[in-house]
């Protein structure tokens, strides 16, 4: 693959190498360093004049260093005359603030992350299960939003041998439209359980709607941070009837009391992408299982770079 470059940031460089190996490629040479102010500094260590560059970076650790980290990679690309430079961010910052509440003053943050990749020189974005489509309307560039759906589907029948008598289960409203897909593709019933929260990160009340009794339910959503709502999720499914719980999430946070939850909880397993590196948090929790979605970048930036289309990815998983 002639006149392509790719540089990892910080946050996830095992699953930058794991992009490069899948394409024969060695990662673009750069030095990430922090003066004693904490000021970010980028040295870009090749020429990317007239190269089509791509700079992976998730969303994950500590968010707004990485997040500057990535806009002086891309600017610092740009104004070296790369052709066109694609930020791969496999989890996207601040996609959670993506509208305003009942409050009036609350601010639009995914708004102006997408303002502030655009300023910096990104040609293109490459991301992965948004967590909502419309945050792609934020930017005046194009847009991959990937979906680990195919590979959600993969794991799922490999994995789960009751697969066939199990129920999809969304732990809430906004999860609907994802939890029915997969019912659909693997024809079998899905159930939606209503939260009412108080406040953020604090759920108040569940109501499930749908039937999981003497079933697998899996649990199906694109991200879980201190994980009080699939825990919660869990016990009502158990509850409720369900033989075995698993959860399956694209973004595994798993911020302040999340793994001490989910071990305390009654999931068969916990399954999530590698959007966020996991390794740390295996350690202390052996539920946690992890889809490699390394081949799914990698032909999205393939495809990208060939002008080929990346639609045969939103259905299947490279081989």
């Amino acid at each position: 693959m002639p006149n392509i470059k790719i540089f990892s940031g910080s946050s996830h460089p095992d699953l930058s190498q794991k992009i490069v190996d899948r394409l024969g490629l060695e990662l673009g040479k750069v030095v990430t360093k922090k003066f004693s102010n904490q000021e970010t500094c980028v040295e870009i260590g090749e020429s990317v004049r007239g190269e089509d560059v791509y700079i992976v970076q998730s969303g994950c650790g500590e968010i707004n260093d990485n997040l500057m980290e990535l806009l002086i990679m891309i600017n610092a690309c740009k104004i070296a005359s790369a052709s066109r430079v694609t930020a791969v961010i496999p989890c996207f910052p601040y996609a959670r603030q993506d509208k305003k509440d009942k409050k009036s003053r609350a601010p639009i943050s995914a708004k102006l992350v997408a303002n502030m990749l655009s300023v910096s020189g990104a040609d293109n974005i490459i991301t992965m299960d948004l967590h909502a489509c419309q945050i792609q309307g934020f930017f005046d560039i194009p847009v991959d939003n990937l979906c680990a759906e195919p590979a959600v589907l993969k794991w799922i029948k490999e994995n789960i041998g009751e697969w066939k008598n199990c129920t999809i289960v969304s732990p809430d409203a906004g999860g609907a439209k994802r939890v029915t897909s997969i019912a659909d593709w693997l024809n079998v019933d899905f159930a939606l359980i209503h939260k009412e929260r108080k406040k953020a990160n604090e759920v108040d009340r569940m109501v499930l709607v749908g039937d999981v009794k003497d079933r697998v339910a899996i649990l199906v959503e694109d991200m879980a941070d201190t994980c009080g709502t699939i825990c919660h999720a869990a016990d009502k499914l158990i509850s409720a009837g369900a033989t075995k719980v698993y959860a399956i999430l694209t973004h595994g946070i798993f911020s302040g009391p999340a793994i001490s939850r989910i071990n305390n909880a009654c999931f068969e397993a916990v399954v999530v992408t590698n959007t966020i590196p996991q390794e740390e948090k295996m350690k202390h929790c052996s539920k946690i299982q992890v889809i490699d979605i390394s081949m799914i970048l990698a032909e999205a930036i393939r495809r990208t770079h060939n002008g080929e289309s990346v639609s045969y990815l939103f259905s299947h998983v490279p081989l």
